[in-house]
């Protein structure tokens, strides 16, 4: 299989490919929900929330993004022939697209629910997609001409796969139950149910003569599939298994779990032989966050795909032979605040990771990650000249970093709960900062001072604002209420303060 043409990453970066009209930078790159290897090992492609990315696996940079889902990818599959992949997406379509161009070939727009699963048959004719608990049918597809040509219904299915010969689909169950579908006639052969909880993932040993089932009930079990009986239980988790998938040569089986581990299992004998989850790579421990939702052997069975993470952020790349970490492809976490700079250049974006990065906004590249806060960071705000940076965290703490290193030169931690906002006065003598614990704080940037507290809010207090003359401050609140606050330290002689706590006028 040929590459995609160079210029598909290379005459844009992915900050300028696929953008909706009007838009005229990508920071970040999605949540991540799936990954599979094309067949020649060549490419990885990644279903995220803005589309499906393809990766060079070998210098894992992005060739291309295919982009036409009106919302979040949850399933991609390469064709066995690798020119074609298929997506499935929360628009309830299925797409397929052209690896070498990137054009849209198909779309599929029966399901009445997300579309959860893609799978193509061995022969590459047949295409199976599974749609959400609103849809609740398995579908197959005439993939030259786009005909539906059977509907199971079977309930919630998070997984499907086909035999290796294809003439056999294999299901698995929100109900606990396995069941074996014959392909041409679209009816049930076998169904096993030994699980006690959801089936999560199911997949065929390379032979077609062993199912695995992963389940949320922690166990992994082997099927013989010609006559149904149960041959191992692999009960080494202790959480959720979401993914199971055989190594090429099927003798190694690697599961997922919500357990935050991978591991690799004995296909003949079911033992252990390693388990992923706390790694040294370079130096450097290297854990997993949240549950590990998606594995994937390359095609030579050398290296483990896996993504990690709550809101999918993260794959990481595994020596199989060794367990060792070997590289790990960064995707950016939900962001919470962003702020341009005074001159425009520079963005600041805070995320629920804990951590600010600074982006070049010509370029679109990362300029500095700043990582002091230990929760999600809420608002970020530059300086009017531009030089500091103001952000305000979970973790109740603000701190002000120098822009041009990124170093931290400040930490404010009166705030007795999360700080929901940060705005500096046009002058950048004061900053102000309001809090979930009801309270806006007026801090002297230079020396770090506290110099007042307002604390008329009765809830959360979402938004501050100063004027542009920096003499009136504005204050947003869950309790319904906009607050205007006198800033300037004489104003608690003036007699429009009737309470003496800086309050000038309130909107209710």
């Amino acid at each position: 299989m040929k590459k995609p043409p160079l210029t598909f990453a290379t005459t844009q970066g992915y900050t300028q490919l696929g953008l909706p009209e009007g838009a005229t930078l990508r920071l970040g790159k999605g949540e991540i929900y799936e990954i599979q290897y094309s067949p020649d090992g060549t490419l990885l492609a990644v279903a995220s929330s803005i589309g499906v990315w393809l990766y060079d696996a070998q210098t894992y940079q992005e060739h291309a993004l295919l982009t036409g889902h009106t919302d979040s990818v949850l399933s991609v599959c390469f064709s066995p022939d690798g020119h074609t992949i298929a997506s499935g997406s929360e628009d309830n379509t299925i797409r397929l697209w052209d690896v070498a161009t990137g054009t849209l070939q198909h779309t599929f727009n029966e399901h009445t629910g997300d579309v959860s699963s893609v799978c193509f048959s061995p022969d590459g004719h047949t295409l199976a997609s599974v749609g959400s608990w609103l849809d609740n049918t398995i579908r197959l597809w005439d993939v030259a001409t786009g005909t539906l040509q059977h509907t199971l219904h079977t309930g919630d299915v998070p997984s499907v796969c086909f035999s290796p010969d294809g003439q056999t689909l294999a299901s698995g169950g929100d109900d606990g139950t396995i069941r074996l579908w014959d392909v041409a006639t679209g009816t049930l052969q076998h169904t096993f149910n030994e699980h006690t909880g959801d089936v999560s993932s199911v997949c065929f040993s390379p032979d077609g003569q062993t199912l695995a089932s992963g389940s949320e009930d922690g166990t992994i079990r082997l099927w013989d599939v010609a006559t149904g009986t149960l041959q191992h239980i692999l009960d080494e988790h202790t959480s959720s298994v979401s993914s199971v998938v055989f190594s090429p040569d099927g003798h190694t089986i690697a599961s997922g779990s919500s357990d935050d581990a991978i591991r690799l299992w004995d296909v003949a004998t079911g033992t252990l032989q390693h388990t992923l989850n706390e790694h040294t790579s370079s130096g450097s421990s290297v854990s997993f966050s949240y549950d590990v939702s998606s594995v994937c052997f390359s095609p030579d069975g050398h290296t483990l795909a896996s993504v990690s993470s709550l809101w999918g952020q993260k794959i990481r790349l595994w020596d199989v032979a060794t367990g060792t970490l070997q590289h790990t492809l960064e995707h950016t976490y939900g962001v919470s605040s962003v702020c341009f700079s005074p001159d425009g250049q520079t963005l600041a974006s805070g995320s629920r990771d804990g951590t600010i990065r600074l982006w070049n906004v010509a370029t679109g590249t990362l300029q500095h990650t700043l990582n002091e806060h230990n929760h999600d960071v809420s608002s970020v705000c530059f300086s009017p000249d531009g030089q500091t940076l103001a952000s305000g965290g979970d973790d109740g703490t603000i701190r002000l970093w120098d822009v041009a290193t990124g170093i931290l030169q400040r930490t404010f931690n009166e705030h007795t709960s999360p700080v929901s906002s940060v705005c500096f006065s046009p002058d950048g003598q004061t900053l102000a900062s309001g809090g979930d614990d009801g309270t806006i704080r007026l801090w002297d940037v230079a020396t770090g001072i506290l110099q007042r507290t307002f604390n008329e809010h009765t809830l959360p207090v979402s938004s501050v604002c100063f004027s542009p003359d920096g003499q009136t401050l504005a204050s947003g609140s869950e309790d319904g209420t906009i607050l205007f606050w006198d800033t300037a330290p004489s104003s608690l002689a003036l007699s429009e303060d009737l309470n003496g706590d800086g309050v000038v006028d309130a909107l209710d």
